[in-house]
Formats: C-alpha cells, structure tokens, sequence
C-alpha cells in the first residue's frame, strides 16, 4: 500500500493537486510522470526519505508499488 507520505512527493513533484495512485500505477498513467519528471520524482523521494538509491534499483521499479517497497526497505519499515 502507498503510503500518504509517498504520494504526497509524488505529487507534488508533479504539481497534481490529487490522483490516485495505487501499487499497481504506473508512470505513462499519471499526468506529468515523463522521463525527466521520473529522475526528479526519485531524486524528491530519496531526499524526503533520506536515503540514496543506486542506479539498477531504480531501474528494476516497475510500478509505484514497487518504489514503496524500495523505500520500505532502505528505512528498515
């Protein structure tokens, strides 16, 4: 499950008020989520969350569901 925090950075990255993102959503899906956004999502999150992803962990995220995981695991919840 997505967590408020994540969405939240997400969002605002993407300047959206709101939508709704699920485990399952993937970047095409949300208004915004290009390429260049994807790097400064991702750069967002690891701030908000202080924590530092290498490059083939970004790689293998699949969907948002997938971020949560990584995030989860780099701060041990």
């Amino acid at each position: 499950m997505i967590s408020p925090e994540l969405k939240k950075v997400i969002l605002k990255e993407l300047n959206l008020d709101d939508f709704d993102i699920k485990d399952e959503t993937t970047a095409p899906e949300v208004p915004g989520w290009d390429s260049l956004n994807h790097i400064n999502i991702i750069l967002a999150v690891e701030e908000f969350y202080k924590v530092k992803f290498k490059s083939y962990e970004v790689l293998r995220l699949k969907n948002v569901g997938d971020l949560q995981k990584l995030v989860d695991s780099k701060t041990g919840k």
